[in-house]
């Protein structure tokens, strides 16, 4: 198993990689904040060459679902512009959260432009690493808060080879109960490919996504290991920077049974 951390370092990612004692990291390309088009990293060839698997998490602007066009079309551009980036540095995959769109309007509507995002892509010979989604934390209008409306998703875009990223703050803040989320998770999706393991600084089904370390939340610790466990997938800890060490020790040791 694969286990490792989002990197803040994003200028030597692998050296911050390998000073955590990381299997894999996860990284921005771009400012998250911001439209910028991802330049050549670089450090390409260093990571590409790494034994560290390297996955790459798209900015927070993007919102693929959304019914504006001044959205939703840069977010298009923008998921094909990170994957290609992503490809370049040999990522595992691009995270992309699911998005939502505005209340009042028809979620139908966010999940057929998932559809299209992958579909228009199709015409250009696919995405050229996997597109990862990832579960997110708030929202009565979100894609991929609750599993029924990640089901919908599932059932517009699973054709196409999408991934699933499962985050753990953001189902527990999301009003998911953790104890058996991978196997109703994967019988919608039939797989998991990456979780992101976070406790939660707020209480269960709050629609809070902030996270806190792996001891200091308000999820119980053990049941983030056996969602580690039964999960099977790589696992990367966004969680504050100055406890990730600590939190990937803690996690080592629970799966070992130390």
């Amino acid at each position: 198993m694969r286990i490792g951390a989002h990197v803040r370092q994003d200028a030597d990612p692998i050296g911050a990689g390998e000073r955590l004692g990381a299997d894999i990291v996860q990284l921005f390309l771009t400012d998250p904040q911001k439209w910028d088009k991802p330049e050549p990293h670089p450090q390409a060839d260093q990571i590409r060459q790494s034994p560290i698997d390297v996955v790459v998490h798209s900015s927070y602007v993007i919102n693929v679902a959304s019914l504006n066009n001044r959205l939703r079309m840069p977010s298009r551009k923008a998921v094909a512009e990170q994957a290609a980036a992503a490809a370049d540095i040999g990522a595992i995959g691009l995270v992309v959260h699911g998005g939502h769109v505005r209340d009042g309007e028809n979620p139908a509507a966010g999940v057929a432009n998932w559809r299209k995002l992958f579909e228009r892509q199709q015409d250009k010979g696919g995405f050229p690493v996997p597109i990862l989604v990832e579960n997110t934390a708030g929202g009565d209008f979100a894609m991929a808060r609750h599993l029924d409306a990640i089901a919908r998703l599932w059932d517009a875009i699973g054709e196409f080879g999408a991934g699933f990223c499962l985050d753990t703050c953001h189902a527990w803040a999301g009003g998911e109960e953790l104890l058996g989320i991978v196997e109703r998770v994967k019988a919608i999706t039939g797989r998991i490919d990456l979780v992101h393991l976070n406790n939660s600084r707020d209480e269960f089904d709050s629609a809070r996504d902030r996270h806190a370390n792996l001891t200091t939340g308000l999820i119980d610790p053990a049941m983030l290991t056996a969602v580690v466990s039964a999960a099977g997938a790589p696992v990367v800890l966004e969680t504050p920077a100055d406890g990730i060490a600590d939190d990937l020790a803690y996690l080592r040791g629970a799966l070992s049974g130390d």
